[in-house]
């Protein structure tokens, strides 16, 4: 990853280490898409793709989701820049934050570090406790969370066809599954 994002005209874009941001990286939190700007005025806290370093360091991850679904060539459609096939799995973006608020979890609290605040969101999306005493990592309460969020709400056609998402939008940036 280094290479490319040391390269001399797309390091341009990016946060990175050492303190640097490119002259295109918007200053504060780096250009957002469309998507980030929806979820900004739906009260979440999104963070630039291209912000490389600190602890919202989501341009690494951004990167290395291109190299997989380059590798995915094709075998695994990529909402929204494939359609929905209308069956068979798909691969979305989601900001897990929006299953959390859906389940009743306070902005700024969406992070469940315990089984008994995962049992009590899931609870709120009509899902099956998963039994977990004490603490759990945050990673692993997102994931549970928003595998019931997801089932819960797959099926409304508002989040499959958001009123921002243009067909332009839908090939050049892609879009947040559950952001309208």
């Amino acid at each position: 990853m280094a290479s490319v994002v040391d390269h001399a005209d797309l390091a341009r874009h990016y946060r990175r280490h050492g303190g640097r941001a490119g002259d295109l990286f918007t200053p504060g939190r780096g250009r957002l898409r469309v998507t980030e700007e929806a979820q900004r005025r739906a009260g979440l806290n999104p963070v630039s793709n291209f912000n490389l370093v600190g602890a919202a360091q989501v341009g690494k991850a951004s990167l290395t989701g291109m190299r997989v679904l380059h590798r995915l060539a094709g075998r695994l459609p990529v909402w929204p820049f494939d359609p929905d096939p209308g069956h068979g799995a798909i691969l979305v973006e989601i900001y897990t934050s929006l299953a959390a608020l859906t389940a009743g979890r306070p902005r700024g609290r969406s992070k469940m570090r315990t089984g008994e605040d995962l049992d009590q969101a899931l609870a709120a999306l009509a899902s099956d406790p998963v039994g977990i005493t004490g603490t759990i990592s945050d990673h692993r309460s997102d994931a549970l969370l928003t595998a019931a969020w997801l089932r819960h709400v797959a099926d409304d056609p508002a989040l499959w066809h958001p009123a921002g998402l243009t067909p332009e939008i839908a090939r050049t940036e892609g879009w947040t599954f559950g952001v309208t």
